[in-house]
């Protein structure tokens, strides 16, 4: 597994949540979403921060934007919420703004890709499948 949490800027998060930029920083200054500074001074939304907000926020659909994550190849980018491992299967949960997508696959895939939460992946459905790309 990744050891370095990933960090997302406010661009990035609105991107993941499905809102704009704006609505984002709006949530930062409230204080809605916990952002840090880096070294540059660029505030920073930590991956696993980000991924319980998104769910709060899906859950209570407070977002105020709508926005399609459906594309010709049917790609959910988003941030992994919830990864329960198995000694042979795994689960893995992506929030994409709106929508939560549950793939089953091997633990081993999910060891190769370095998934954890608060990670940025892309689900893709094919059918009643749902495949797992790491960005």
């Amino acid at each position: 597994m990744v050891t370095n949490m990933q960090s997302y800027t406010i661009g990035q998060a609105a991107r993941l949540l499905g809102v704009s930029p704006d609505t984002a920083r709006r949530w930062a200054d409230a204080g809605r979403m916990a952002t840090h500074r880096d070294e540059s001074g660029r505030r920073l939304i930590a991956g696993k921060d980000l991924a319980a907000f998104s769910v709060e926020l899906a859950q209570t659909g407070a977002g105020e934007e709508e926005t399609s994550y459906t594309s010709v190849r049917n790609a959910f980018p988003g941030i992994v919420t919830a990864i329960k491992l198995g000694d042979v299967a795994a689960q893995v949960e992506i929030q994409a703004g709106p929508h939560r997508l549950v793939s089953l696959l091997t633990r081993e895939a999910v060891d190769e890709l370095g998934l954890e939460v608060g990670m940025e992946a892309t689900a893709r459905v094919k059918s009643t499948n749902v495949h797992i790309d790491r960005i």
